[in-house]
């Protein structure tokens, strides 16, 4: 797909406010947290207390949850993934360090913090076989993944939006459920992931909707396209030793909606919630195609909703190889 002069323009555009985006959607690197601040310190002498408490809460962690959050953690860890597929999009140029390559910079940055928080966590759980998610995530990365956006920045910035909204919700579910589970230490960890990602969805949503002020008509078609195609989950790929590609996302999607982690509900109200915030009903100055465009996503909801009632979700729980006890 052959980017067109309005979007390199619109690109540029936007690039020239890269100093107040950043300002505005992240957080400088010698204020933010890191995992050191949320884990034991193994130079402290309450160190080995501190893993003894990690591993008895997590004792009473709920199968399907301990999953969810596994696999949550191998989709983290797949950041090279992202951070290359990002810098491939057209209009960001990689040599020019003030535009938009310093965004992707910054925000994998603070991307990979959660990776290395929720490994170490889990680490230390004494529950997890950490060879076995190391080989799904090696696997990951090495399969990488079709999200069917090309290299176009309108259709990866819907899809972003959407993606980051769904993972600010994972994480925070599986923070409410920890909190339940008198876990208040993965409650936490969990709820400031779930923080830094709704700081990002915010930001994915804010280029939409000022494409959307710029050239309405190519968006509103980048939208129907993504939606059409379907927002495919970076785990889709999911894999453990021995196993195809895509065989286990069904299973830990699975774990997800039996524990309402994330559920084909949510994806409706994701889609919902975006609809609301950028406006589509009332976009003006569309062209004849970008109209039908619009109509058919404002009719979306309603008609994933009746799809949605015919769905069954297993009840039983798969054994997955990340799980030892």
């Amino acid at each position: 797909m052959n980017i067109s002069n309005l979007r390199k323009e619109v690109m540029q555009t936007l690039a020239k406010s890269m100093d107040e985006i950043i300002d505005k959607y992240l957080v400088p690197i010698e204020e933010n947290w890191q995992p050191a601040d949320l884990l034991p310190d193994s130079s402290s002498p309450n160190f080995v207390s501190g893993v003894e408490e990690i591993q008895e809460l997590s004792k009473d962690l709920d199968y399907d949850l301990l999953a969810v959050l596994i696999g949550d953690t191998i989709t983290e860890e797949a950041l090279p993934t992202y951070e290359s597929w990002l810098m491939n999009i057209d209009g960001i140029d990689q040599e020019n360090k003030n535009g938009w390559s310093r965004w992707v910079r910054a925000w994998t940055a603070e991307e990979n913090r959660h990776g290395d928080l929720l490994n170490r966590y889990l680490y230390l759980t004494g529950r997890v076989n950490m060879r076995e998610l190391e080989i799904s995530t090696q696997h990951l990365i090495n399969d990488g993944f079709d999200i069917q956006t090309a290299n176009d920045p309108y259709r990866s910035f819907i899809y972003t939006s959407f993606q980051e909204t769904a993972t600010n919700l994972s994480h925070r579910r599986v923070a409410v459920h920890a909190k339940q589970s008198g876990n208040a230490g993965l409650a936490k960890i969990c709820g400031i992931i779930a923080h830094d990602e709704s700081r990002h969805a915010r930001a994915y949503k804010s280029f939409v909707s000022r494409i959307l002020e710029i050239d309405p008509s190519e968006m509103m078609l980048a939208f129907e396209d993504m939606m059409k195609k379907k927002i495919v989950m970076p785990a889709h790929y999911l894999r453990e030793s021995g196993g195809k590609i895509s065989e286990l996302f069904e299973h830990f999607s699975d774990a997800a909606q039996r524990t309402k982690v994330y559920t084909t509900h949510d994806y409706i109200d994701i889609l919902k919630t975006l609809l609301a915030e950028w406006d589509i009903e009332n976009i003006t100055r569309l062209n004849d195609s970008a109209e039908k465009a619009r109509d058919y996503l404002m009719k979306l909801p309603n008609r994933l909703q009746r799809i949605s009632e015919r769905i069954k979700v297993p009840q039983e729980k798969y054994k997955f190889n990340w799980i030892t006890v």
